[in-house]
């Protein structure tokens, strides 16, 4: 199954868990950027204020189609209780390209079944697997990390 995962990381947790897994499921893996829009503290502002209006931003363009893989992986921080603006901005644009669908997110505490559920609605897919890592479990995200590599490999 050609695999790909794409993420977003302001401050390189979402990055830190989107490389553990691309290793792990030798998959393809590209990096939604959009410069220095989010950064600091004025940009962490920004970032959750554009979230939770449903803002769309202009991101980098990628290198990989969506199209031409059988599971595309999304992996988001969760900035006011939903999906970092960046993986909104890319979902609206290749979401309706995505075959087979895989998400996880990162976040201090809460937002994660309304980010989960919402980039499964956007993308019109229900996903093979999902998994979310509370601050607590970023620590030690092995065994969440290995529980949701089994549901999309033994999918």
């Amino acid at each position: 199954m050609k695999t790909l995962l794409v993420y977003y990381s302001r401050t390189q947790i979402t990055e830190k868990i989107a490389k553990t897994i691309q290793k792990d499921l030798d998959c393809d893996i590209e990096e939604i950027t959009v410069g220095d829009k989010y950064d600091g503290t004025i940009g962490y502002i920004k970032g959750g204020f554009d979230a939770s209006a449903n803002r769309v931003c202009e991101i980098n363009k990628v290198t990989k189609n969506p199209k031409d893989y059988d599971l595309v992986i999304i992996g988001t921080p969760v900035w006011a209780a939903t999906m970092a603006t960046p993986i909104y901005s890319y979902l609206k644009e290749y979401g309706n390209q995505i075959k087979n669908l895989a998400s996880f997110c990162t976040c201090g505490g809460s937002g994660y079944e309304k980010t989960l559920k919402k980039i499964a609605k956007i993308t019109g897919k229900t996903p093979i697997a999902t998994m979310y890592l509370t601050k607590n479990e970023i620590e030690n995200p092995e065994e969440n990390i290995n529980n949701f590599e089994n549901k999309i490999n033994n999918r």
